[in-house]
């Protein structure tokens, strides 16, 4: 990248433990090693962004997931997201509508104040036109990037009618409309070819595909902070770990794990004392708190020994109110034996290359995006095959559990593996990939970065006479 700009990346959230934090954080190394110097504008912080001065850091709860005004605007225009569905006038749609629209503005307007005091070159909206978790938000950028001709780089992690809580809604044009934006000085990112197929289809747009990547160079490894991971939580060192590195949310399909681990239990009794079944990450933001209590009473039905550690995991190590010692999700994975993947969907998988940069073993189940763009590049998993029967539940082959047990008591076989996996991944996913697909896209924008930077100029002396 010939040319260096100042980069402001803009979130509901950001510097926490999801996804699409852990993507911008990986974005923002990349960025800032080729000069360019970063901003991050978001509704809440789960920490302060790695490697970004504090003064380059804006917060606006108007922005956020869980503002006030999102969950009043939520009750109204989303009314399978609580499951309680109330009659609703068109009446008052119209006018809830009308209030979003003009608060959106009203924040617009707030964010190109900034935008113009920071002189930011281009904005990098992280699933803000997406998904509709902060509408506020979304309006917002939409109108910075289509009435104000800020420079947007859309990356889209994945969208808003793959979710059923969002597809019924009250408000279809208007998501249509700007979920994403589609003119024509805009530029899309998604994270899978699927997504990009799907994109170009119903918004006849060519997004580029810039696939979730990992640091390579950096793998996680035992060290001084982790290497007492076991004993702080309560785990003996010939406990068999089954780590489950996501947040629970149904799409994650977090049951069928607890009957992988189960069955294997079951087949393996001599072991089932060992074995622990770890959930490294929250509650995710995509359900109310009833899918955690079904996880509870399944396990416990199912004689499995689970424990939920959120409260021990953040994005940085520290400690957190209570004194205890936190350790980051890779912190986790290090000191797994063997990790349990088998959601239902995902935009892309995070947590499976995680886990092959920790060089760890990964029990996975086929979903499309692994088909589409990740099993060709050749990983060697143990696979459970993307089939489900009557009750959507997993169809788990007892063929599965004697891979795993293998994995698990052969030390040659799983060095092979884990091996493999990781020289695959590197190659494949690793920074190289990600410094690649960003500089071909910053080539490919730079003359709408440029464009957008002369006007912004132009407005700050229109603003100063």
């Amino acid at each position: 990248m010939n040319n260096t700009y100042r980069i402001a990346f803009i979130s509901g959230k950001l510097a926490d433990i999801d996804g699409v934090s852990l993507e911008v954080d990986k974005w923002i190394e990349v960025l800032q090693n080729k000069n360019h110097e970063i901003f991050t504008i978001a509704g809440k912080y789960g920490a302060k962004v790695k490697n970004v001065p504090d003064e380059n850091q804006y917060e606006n709860i108007k922005l956020g997931f869980d503002s006030k005004q999102q969950k009043y605007y939520e009750q109204i225009v989303f009314p399978y997201l609580s499951g309680k569905q109330t009659h609703v006038s068109q009446k008052d749609i119209d006018r809830v509508t009308e209030e979003m629209l003009i608060e959106g503005e009203e924040l617009a307007n707030d964010l190109y104040e900034y935008i113009q005091e920071q002189n930011i070159d281009v904005l990098i909206a992280q699933n803000t036109n997406a998904m509709p978790m902060a509408l506020l938000t979304g309006i917002a950028v939409h109108k910075l990037a289509t009435s104000r001709k800020v420079a947007t780089i859309f990356h889209h992690h994945d969208f808003w009618w793959e979710r059923s809580r969002f597809s019924q809604n009250r408000i279809e044009d208007l998501l249509k409309e700007m979920m994403p934006s589609h003119d024509p000085g805009l530029e899309h990112v998604v994270i899978s070819s699927y997504a990009g197929h799907i994109l170009k289809s119903i918004k006849r747009v060519n997004p580029l595909v810039v696939p979730n990547c990992e640091d390579f160079s950096k793998a996680p490894v035992s060290d001084e902070y982790n290497s007492d991971f076991r004993k702080e939580l309560g785990f003996s060192e010939d406990d068999i770990l089954f780590v489950q590195p996501t947040r629970i949310v149904p799409r994650k399909r977090i049951e069928d794990s607890i009957v992988l681990v189960a069955g294997f239990n079951r087949m393996y009794p001599e072991l089932a004392d060992k074995v622990q079944f770890i959930i490294s990450l929250y509650q995710g933001d995509e359900l109310d708190g009833g899918y955690v209590d079904d996880i509870k009473f399944l396990a416990e039905k199912m004689n499995v020994s689970l424990h939920l550690i959120s409260h021990r995991v953040s994005s940085v190590r520290g400690h957190n109110t209570a004194g205890e010692k936190l350790y980051t999700n890779r912190d986790v994975l290090v000191n797994s034996d063997i990790v349990t993947y088998l959601p239902v969907w995902e935009g892309f998988g995070n947590a499976f290359l995680e886990a092959v940069a920790a060089k760890k073993p990964v029990v996975i189940s086929t979903y499309l995006v692994y088909k589409t763009d990740i099993k060709g590049a050749g990983f060697d998993n143990i696979e459970i095959r993307d089939a489900y029967d009557e009750k959507g539940s997993l169809i788990i082959e007892d063929s599965v559990y004697p891979e795993i047990y293998n994995i698990l008591n052969n030390s040659g076989l799983r060095e092979h593996m884990i091996e493999k996996n990781f020289a695959i991944g590197a190659r494949e996913f690793g920074f190289k990939t990600l410094e690649e697909k960003l500089e071909g896209l910053f080539e490919s924008y730079e003359y709408e970065i440029k464009a957008s930077r002369r006007r912004l100029v132009k407005s700050k002396l229109s603003f100063s006479v």
